[in-house]
Order: structure tokens, then C-alpha cells, then sequence
């Protein structure tokens, strides 16, 4: 079985146990603990600013350790033992704990998954492969979600973690079957690769590693650090866009609950597609004009969401959240590996990128939320547009993404031939 056949059935086995029980956790804890939706709130909240802590920490033990196969498994055991420490928990201190647990691990398979990515088709087919990557993902969350929906009239609430259990068994397999043979480390961070002195396999130490770069200079590139601000940005208008168009149906009295599945699922399907054109087209078209594409998208989606009413139409809404994060999901590990690379510190980037763009997600409900009071519904969502424009001009102020695509292979080969 070849490597990328390994990275495709982790990435569909992955998808839906990042995140836990994610959306099933407020089910669980009321029908099983009576937990109150406040409650349910605040556990969330914590365990959300939590991991936000952890995402670059994580980056960087991955770019330490450098053993993604093992790294990746540890995580998933983690999310698995988080997740079943849930079936009896019912104190709050007990159910934080067990929260924490399973997204730490959901936390640390994000650089994990990219580093063993990179170091068994390296930097130049990262694009197309994230691409790849991103579309198996969405794969594997519309198949559990599609068991979950199947088997919860049979076997209750608990069959999520029945889905999640087994995605997580499958998961620790496929990254320990991948073969340690097909990933190096320094092909995973740009370093020279030598046959006669690659030590940089799984599982083994890299004796004559080049030095890496230090931790401030690579944070402080101004570069990524753009590239974070107008990610933060626009995660704040899009993280709470969802919540605020189920709560804006409950209050014209339609069904929110199953249209709300509805839009997950409609914006799961456009992410296949999206996320394996945008692989082809990073090369091709550039990481800026696809970054550039998912900001505009989402002021559009702001404002079918505040002016349109029918539910059936808003689904072209979802289509946009789709196509929007579909493009982010891929443009931002390539975008990270650019700027980063040869410095052995892709990983740590990535995970303080996340981290950052993360307090714009966790903040974005209490913003939407805040916008309704002061303007009602058609307020709040255009307000939940305006930080996506923001992010829009600061991207095309200010061009924070190398672009190493076909017209800089060119220029090397034109190079290579008059030095012939």
C-alpha cells in the first residue's frame, strides 16, 4: 500500500475526532447529567481557550520529536480515553478534565498530520496533497455523521461514542501501519536531504541535523504575522456565522434543529471538491488569490444570511461557508510551510497560527451575539462580515504569501540553463 494511501485513510478516520464529541457533547450532558445549556456553555468556553494554549507548545513538540506516525497515534488514543472518560463523568470538574483530554489530542493531530505529510511527499507536492488531505477529512465526518443521524433513533446518544471509538482504533492503526521507511525529517522541514547520512527516518535521531532557527525569528516573521491577523479576523466573522443563523430560524418558529444538519452536511459536501481544486490551484493560480477568495466569500455569505428568510435558500449560504473554509483548510499549512521552510520550525508556526486565529473563532459568538442586541438580526450578520473585509484589505495591503509556484520553477530553470 503506498504512503499517501496511509495519509488518505487517516485523514478520513481523523475527520470527525478532532473535535471529540463536538456537537453531540451539549446532547450527551443533558439527557444523560440534566446539564444546563449555560453549563454546558462554560465548559466549552474553558476547554476552547485551553487548547488554544496548547496548539503552539504541540507545533513545537512535533518539530522536536519528529515521529508523526507515533505522535498521531498518541493523539487519537488521547481523544479515545477523553471521550470515554465522558460516559460516566457528571461533576464539572470530572467532565472539564475529560474535555481537555480529547482535545489536546485533537490539538496536536493537526501539526502531526502535516509534518508526516511533508516528510513523505515534501514541499513541492504539500499543495496538491493538503488538498487531498483536507478532502478525505470531510469525507470521514459526513460518514460518521452520516452513522451517527442513522443509529441514534436505534441506540440513543451513546452511539456517537461508539463512531467516535472506532474512527479513533482505525486511526492508531493506519498512522503505525504508514511505513517508517517513506518519512524523512528532513524532508519534512526543507534540510538537504543525503542518502548516505539520512538518520531522519521514524523513530530514529537525526545526528547531523542543520541548526534550527530560532523561536523569535521565526515567529516574528512580519509575513506570518499578517497572515495570522487577517486569519484571526476572519474567523471571528465566521466561527459564529452557524449558531446565529440557527438561533435567527428558532426565532421565526421553523425547525432549526434539522436544518441546521442540513447546512453541516450541505457545507461537508462543498468542502470535498473545494479543498482538492484549491490543492491543484496553489501551484497554478497562487496561495494569495486563494486566500483572497475565502475573504470575499464570506461577507457574501453575511449577507444572504441577514436578508434572506427561507431556509432553503440559505443553503447557498452554507455553500459559501464550504467553499470559504475548504480554501483556508488547504492555503493555510502551504501558506505556513512557504514561509517557514528549512527552518525546522513549520510545525511551531502552524500551531501558533492556529492558535491565534483560534481566539477570533472562540470570540465570535459573543460577537455575533452582541451585534444582534445592538442592530437585531440583519445587523448581526453583516457585522459578523465586516472583520472577513477586514481581512480582505489586509491581505491586499500587505502580501504575506511566497509564491513557489510554476512561474518561480521557471525562473530556476532559466537560471540553471545560463549557468549551463
Amino acid at each position: 500500500m503506498a504512503p499517501t494511501t496511509h495519509l488518505a485513510l487517516i485523514n478520513v478516520f481523523i475527520g470527525d475526532i478532532q473535535g471529540g464529541l463536538g456537537p453531540f457533547l451539549g446532547t450527551w450532558l443533558a439527557e444523560a447529567g440534566s446539564w444546563s445549556p449555560a453549563r454546558v456553555g462554560l465548559v466549552t468556553t474553558l476547554v476552547g481557550f485551553g487548547t488554544l494554549l496548547l496548539s503552539g507548545p504541540f507545533g513545537a513538540l512535533v518539530d522536536r520529536v519528529g515521529r508523526p506516525r507515533w505522535l498521531i497515534a498518541a493523539a487519537c488514543a488521547a481523544i479515545l480515553a477523553g471521550t470515554l472518560l465522558l460516559l460516566p463523568a457528571r461533576a464539572f470538574a470530572f467532565v472539564f478534565t475529560a474535555q481537555l483530554l480529547a482535545a489536546a489530542g485533537g490539538t496536536l493531530l493537526l501539526p502531526a498530520v502535516t509534518a508526516l505529510t511533508l516528510g513523505i511527499v515534501g514541499k513541492d507536492r504539500f499543495p496538491s496533497q493538503q488538498g487531498r488531505n483536507q478532502a478525505f477529512n470531510h469525507v470521514g465526518i459526513l460518514i460518521a455523521a452520516g452513522a451517527i443521524t442513522l443509529g441514534t433513533a436505534r441506540f440513543g446518544p451513546a452511539i456517537a461514542f461508539w463512531v467516535l471509538g472506532l474512527m479513533a482504533v482505525l486511526a492508531i492503526a493506519a498512522a503505525l501501519a504508514t511505513p517508517a521507511s517513506a518519512w524523512s525529517q528532513r524532508r519534512a522541514v526543507g534540510w538537504k536531504e543525503d542518502e548516505a547520512k539520512d538518520g531522519a527516518k521514524d523513530g530514529k535521531k537525526e545526528e547531523d541535523a542543520p541548526q534550527r532557527a530560532g523561536i523569535r525569528t521565526v515567529l516574528g516573521d512580519r509575513r506570518l504575522l499578517v497572515l495570522a491577523c487577517a486569519l484571526t479576523l476572519f474567523n471571528l466573522g465566521s466561527g459564529g456565522m452557524l449558531s446565529l443563523l440557527g438561533q435567527k430560524l428558532v426565532a421565526t418558529a421553523v425547525s432549526a434543529t434539522h436544518w441546521t444538519a442540513i447546512y453541516v452536511m450541505v457545507a461537508q459536501l462543498t468542502m470535498v471538491p473545494v479543498a482538492l481544486f484549491a490543492g491543484s490551484l496553489a501551484d497554478r493560480r497562487g496561495r494569495r488569490k486563494l486566500l483572497l477568495a475565502a475573504f470575499a466569500v464570506l461577507p457574501v455569505r453575511a449577507a444572504l444570511s441577514a436578508f434572506v428568510d427561507d431556509p432553503t435558500w440559505l443553503i447557498l449560504a452554507e455553500i459559501l461557508d464550504g467553499v470559504a473554509s475548504g480554501i483556508v483548510g488547504v492555503a493555510v499549512p502551504v501558506v505556513v510551510a512557504d514561509l517557514t521552510w528549512g527552518s525546522g520550525r513549520t510545525q511551531t508556526a502552524l500551531g501558533t497560527v492556529n492558535a491565534v486565529q483560534g481566539v477570533g473563532g472562540a470570540l465570535s459568538a459573543w460577537y455575533g451575539g452582541l451585534a444582534f442586541g445592538l442592530f437585531g438580526w440583519a445587523g448581526a450578520f453583516l457585522a459578523l462580515g465586516a472583520p472577513a473585509l477586514a481581512a480582505l484589505a489586509l491581505v491586499i495591503w500587505f502580501d504575506a504569501t511566497p509564491e513557489p509556484g510554476r512561474r518561480s520553477r521557471r525562473r530556476q530553470a532559466r537560471t540553471a540553463q545560463a549557468a549551463t
